[in-house]
């Protein structure tokens, strides 16, 4: 008889389909062998789903939110995001700029240091990024993370972070030199984004705050984010044609399925394990599963194609056929 597939084999299998989709297994894979470093993997599965399902951690945002073509828009952002020179600007140097004429030496500092930066540029020489937390987090240790995220996942680049407190949550507003010191230039792509907040929740975590970066497709959300041009456009009530708020199609359809499907081997594996701990934690899945958006949107979809299924086909009603004779009045067949 073959061995049952052990509780960690199926958590490293299935759990790194939901919390590391970058190295997701082939479907053909067979499960990975035990040793020392898969317990460690299948460790760490464990406190991501406890931190998701069970402590309900507060998600990170992190966010490109545009980017200057020439140095003109850039120092157009630097004036935004320091309430023109009132807030302190931190660069990478963690050399502290205030007032107005630190904000023209620093823009000096950008247009010359590396290659020219031209008023008006035909690419982007600079990225926005905007990192975020939940009402309540303490905004320097915020900050404090923020910075260690610049330096680590933008090593060689110029940056600039200013944190603005004064609005509902904390966040951090992170400029950073498209071209690093050596020409390399940034160019973030969809996988880039996602390491980006992996990096500043595990910061968070290094100093004490609950944070997670799970995707949305593991957390079964549908909510659809509006696009910074979106939110500009609607706050100048320029914004003609609303967008869905939650998302659609086949794509989001098909992520949607395979995190049920990832999810429902991961819940089995816990059940069946003889700690008790992987028990309760099977049973907090399952309940975060069903209070999830795309759970109870599927049931009732499910819901609806049933009672389709059961409903009985309506009977052909009978009319009488209705003749004339040409020689007396109408009769009935």
């Amino acid at each position: 008889m073959t061995a049952a597939p052990s509780v960690d084999g199926v958590l490293v299998q299935w759990g790194e389909r939901l919390f590391y989709p970058g190295n997701r297994i082939v479907k053909t894979s067979p499960l990975p062998r035990l040793s020392s470093s898969v317990w460690q993997r299948a460790q760490g599965i464990r406190n991501r789903i406890h931190a998701t399902v069970t402590l309900r951690a507060p998600q990170v945002m992190v966010k490109v939110t545009g980017g200057g073509r020439g140095m003109a828009a850039i120092a157009a952002h630097f004036r935004y995001i320091s309430k023109n020179g009132r807030l302190t600007i931190e660069d990478d140097r963690r050399v502290d700029h205030e007032g107005k004429e630190a904000l023209h030496d620093l823009v000096d500092q950008w247009r010359f240091g590396g290659s020219f930066i031209d008023e008006v540029s035909y690419r982007r020489e600079a990225f926005n990024i905007m990192l975020s937390m939940p009402r309540g987090t303490d905004p320097d240790t915020v900050k404090g993370a923020a910075r260690e995220f610049a330096q680590t996942e933008l090593a060689g680049h110029r940056w600039v972070m200013v944190l603005h407190d004064h609005q509902a949550n904390p966040h951090v507003h992170l400029s950073v030199r498209a071209e690093s010191i050596s020409g390399q230039r940034l160019n973030p792509r969809k996988g880039d984004l996602q390491r980006w907040r992996e990096t500043f929740a595990e910061k968070l975590r290094d100093r004490g705050i609950q944070a997670e970066a799970t995707r949305q497709f593991t957390r079964g959300a549908n909510r659809s984010h509006d696009a910074l041009w979106r939110i500009k456009a609607k706050d100048d009530d320029r914004l003609r044609k609303v967008g869905a708020d939650v998302k659609t199609g086949k794509t989001y359809e098909l992520s949607r399925r395979e995190a049920i499907t990832a999810w429902a081997h991961v819940v089995v594996a816990l059940e069946h394990s003889d700690d008790p701990w992987d028990q309760s934690l099977a049973k907090d899945a399952r309940r975060f599963l069903s209070e999830s958006a795309y759970f109870k949107e599927a049931v009732k979809r499910r819901l609806r194609e049933r009672v389709v299924e059961v409903r009985p086909e309506p009977k052909p009603v009978v009319r009488p056929v209705v003749t004339r004779d040409r020689s007396g009045p109408e009769m009935e067949r």
